[in-house]
């Protein structure tokens, strides 16, 4: 492909790509696979991210940076996973990114505490969103705190690191903890819903269940591995043909009544049918 394909390629994209506030599909992409950046910013999902973390053994964390930059410097667009706080890994990733053209935000690894989004924000230069990513009991905990961290943008869930770091099993009533406390956290912090983890296993069937599960708890985006998930993950994620046409139909009728609240149930399902007529403006579906 020639680069003015390329360039009207990546235009296109963007064009119809959906927002980091709104994002379904985060796609993990390993800094070292310079051949993907490309397929996955081209791809399905509704956002990508550059993985400059745990998918780098410390003897090429450099020539990761020097891959991220090289293609966001060649007109390239998208979110990149930075190196945990405490490491000297991570002053070298925030000097580099900071200023940079293409960088949508950074993914702040094994978030702990909210002053490690502050000071990621500030040596970023103060507009670039952070996302923490919560991997650990201590980052679960004080999720509050963190959503409320000046520069935080959304929070996502390091599910892998945090069942490693617990004990815990991969089942949802053991997710359902960390789940919760990030969705109470992003709506104490005003913040969109929060990100799930990856889902390990390449089986569909897998992977919508556990994405139905999250989405039961009130996250509204989810974390993949490759670029057979973001499909499904995007249907799995967004209000079906069925629950637009409810939304629209329950809205028509409050509208023809005056928008007059007639007992109890009447205001949560006002609040859950513009949810769904919001996402499904946003995700173009309609109703069906």
């Amino acid at each position: 492909m020639t680069q003015t394909a390329l360039a009207d390629n990546r235009a296109q994209r963007e064009s119809t790509r959906v927002d980091g506030a709104n994002a379904r599909s985060w796609q993990l992409v390993s800094a070292l696979r310079v051949e993907d950046f490309d397929k996955a910013h081209l791809g399905r999902a509704d956002q990508i991210i550059l993985d400059m973390e745990d998918a780098i053994d410390t003897s090429f964390k450099q020539q990761a940076r020097e891959n991220v930059l090289a293609w966001l410097g060649g007109g390239g667009r998208a979110w990149v996973r930075i190196n945990d706080w405490t490491t000297i890994e991570w002053s070298g990733d925030v000097a580099a990114l900071a200023g940079v053209e293409g960088l949508n935000g950074v993914i702040l690894a094994k978030t702990e505490a909210a002053e490690q989004v502050t000071d990621t924000f500030q040596r970023l230069g103060g507009s670039t969103p952070v996302i923490p990513l919560l991997e650990s009991a201590l980052g679960i905990e004080d999720a509050a705190d963190i959503a409320r961290a000046r520069g935080a943008f959304r929070l996502a869930f390091g599910s892998g690191d945090y069942r490693r770091d617990t004990g815990a099993e991969n089942v949802p009533l053991a997710m359902a903890y960390p789940r919760t406390k990030l969705v109470l956290a992003s709506r104490i912090g005003g913040l969109p819903g929060p990100i799930d983890g990856p889902t390990v296993a390449s089986t569909h069937p897998v992977l919508r269940e556990q994405a139905a599960d999250a989405v039961s708890m009130g996250m509204t985006g989810k974390l993949c591995l490759d670029s057979e998930q973001p499909g499904v993950i995007n249907e799995s994620m967004s209000p079906s043909p069925a629950d637009v046409s409810w939304a629209l139909e329950f809205l028509s009728d409050f509208e023809a009544g005056g928008r007059v609240i007639r007992d109890g149930s009447d205001k949560p399902r006002l609040a859950r049918a513009e949810t769904i007529r919001r996402r499904a403006e946003v995700f173009h579906i309609a109703a069906g």
